[in-house]
């Protein structure tokens, strides 16, 4: 009897981080050119395709939502500002339209979004 990909460890291993990405896991014979292949023991075992880095941004915002337990916008000055300063450590305002996308998930402007980075850059310089 055959197994899938699911019911080996090495899946078991990688499903947490795989998921906190917003990958996604394949058989190894899915694979493309762009998807990762991870082999145990010699024998490719799974591969995984990488979300586009839009779809990453929603996944993370989606992330902090479960984390602070309700939608982002409900969140206080502060908290939202903290939440500013994360997105910014993983590179949320490198993909296109990532200001735009924060400022709705936040229920703020862009303008706003702009002050927290503006507030958080000059906080560093000093």
């Amino acid at each position: 009897m055959t197994t899938g990909p699911g019911d080996h460890p090495l899946v078991t291993a990688v499903k947490p981080l795989v998921d906190a990405m917003g990958a996604q896991i394949l058989g190894p014979q899915e694979a493309t050119d762009d998807d990762v292949v991870l082999a145990w023991e010699g024998e490719d075992v799974l591969a995984v395709r990488l979300p586009q880095l839009a779809d990453s941004l929603d996944h993370i915002l989606a992330a902090m939502e479960r984390r602070h337990g309700k939608p982002l916008s409900e969140l206080d000055r502060k908290t939202k500002q903290a939440v500013v300063r994360t997105l910014e450590a993983r590179g949320a305002f490198s993909v296109r339209h990532g200001v735009e996308t924060v400022a709705g998930a936040l229920g703020v402007s862009r303008f706003t979004v702009y002050n927290y980075l503006n507030r958080e850059n000059a906080a560093k310089s000093e």
